[in-house]
């Protein structure tokens, strides 16, 4: 981090402080309004979003905090809740769909008054007391990458612990897991990994931990008590892909009991034609720039349908060898494709806890 901006009225907040006392050789500038912190970074670096991610921006979320995912037309949609408490993120992964999001307006923001989303998620329940609600946070951001600074789970945590209608999903690609050890017993709490192969994530994921580091935190969340996820999302194919996935299957199940693992999605490579060119000039090396991709129905790059379902077959199948009873699903996919690899469509698209019962 190298420039910190404070929203006017945002300096007493405790996620404020956090973050200032882990930088205290930056001085802060107040700002009445947050388009200063992302001035002219266009004309200041060749890679503004690189350089947004150094700016670190803090302020109060003035909208809701928490949205209904607004899924894909004709995809099957799972109904989750996203909780917006930062947008941009300290990790640099070629395929991340930020980078074209937030391409105008690229510094890490980070909203300090993450205790006034606890009464829109009262609303939630109130409105629907007989459901249960899937909420997580890492749609704009890694849900740990900033944990350890900021300190968003020793607020999250507390307000979810005991609520059984209600589900966090913190999803990560890192091991800062500091602060959630904290905690015992947090069982509708999940803590979720991003899984590909170390050969994707030393290409395709800047600044993330090795797979072996991802397994090794999620065994430690399992023993104090946290219910684990996985997600082989995006899955990237690559000259011996296959025995890299199987690999990463196969250290899962070493380390982590089947029986902890609230559920394991499996989604396909997917990015609008747009972010294409951001790729080539920000990872040039990528293997994204040389796969074979097809523009979708819902408009986005993805891989043949038959490469696709050669693919979910063989992860599925790997998951389904270890664990029979893993609850597995397709993210971002089609009912059709639902049907050739579970042989059913679930339910959530009429009642949205669903997820997992067909058709």
């Amino acid at each position: 981090m190298n420039s910190i901006f404070i929203e006017k009225g945002s300096e007493n907040y405790r996620i404020t402080q956090n973050l200032l006392s882990r930088y205290p050789w930056i001085k802060p500038k107040i700002v009445s309004a947050g388009s200063e912190a992302f001035w002219d970074l266009a004309k200041i670096s060749a890679d503004p979003i690189g350089e947004g991610k150094k700016r670190l921006f803090i302020g109060r979320q003035k909208g809701d905090f928490l949205k209904k995912c607004p899924g894909t037309k004709n995809m099957v949609c799972c109904n989750y809740y996203v909780l917006n408490l930062a947008t941009q993120c300290s990790l640099d992964c070629s395929y991340c769909i930020l980078q074209e999001y937030l391409r105008n307006n690229p510094a890490l923001k980070v909203f300090c008054n993450i205790k006034d989303c606890f009464s829109e998620i009262e609303d939630l329940v109130r409105s629907r007391p007989n459901a249960a609600l899937r909420i997580g946070t890492g749609e704009f951001t890694d849900s740990l990458a900033l944990d350890e600074i900021a300190g968003f789970s020793n607020e999250l945590v507390p307000f979810f612990l005991g609520r059984k209608n209600l589900i966090l999903e913190l999803k990560t690609k890192t091991t800062s897991i500091a602060n959630l050890l904290k905690y015992d017993n947090a069982s509708n709490v999940v803590v979720a990994w991003s899984m590909n192969p170390d050969a994707v994530i030393e290409l395709e994921e800047e600044g993330a931990a090795k797979v072996k580091e991802r397994v090794e935190a999620a065994r430690e969340c399992m023993e104090k008590g946290y219910r684990i996820a996985f997600h082989f999302d995006p899955v990237i194919l690559y000259d011996g892909w296959e025995e890299g996935y199987k690999g990463v299957v196969d250290l899962i199940f070493r380390h982590i009991d089947a029986r902890k693992i609230a559920w394991i999605s499996v989604g396909g490579l997917r990015f609008r034609p747009s972010l294409k060119e951001v790729i080539r000039e920000r990872f040039p090396k990528s293997r994204l720039l040389t796969g074979e991709h097809i523009l979708g129905e819902d408009g986005k790059m993805r891989y043949l349908k038959s490469l696709r379902i050669s693919a979910y077959r063989k992860i599925v199948g790997w998951i389904r060898a270890a664990a029979p009873s893993a609850r597995v699903y397709l993210c971002m996919e089609s009912r059709e494709i639902w049907r050739k690899i579970f042989y059913m469509v679930p339910k959530c698209q009429e009642k949205p806890d669903l997820l997992f019962d067909g058709e």
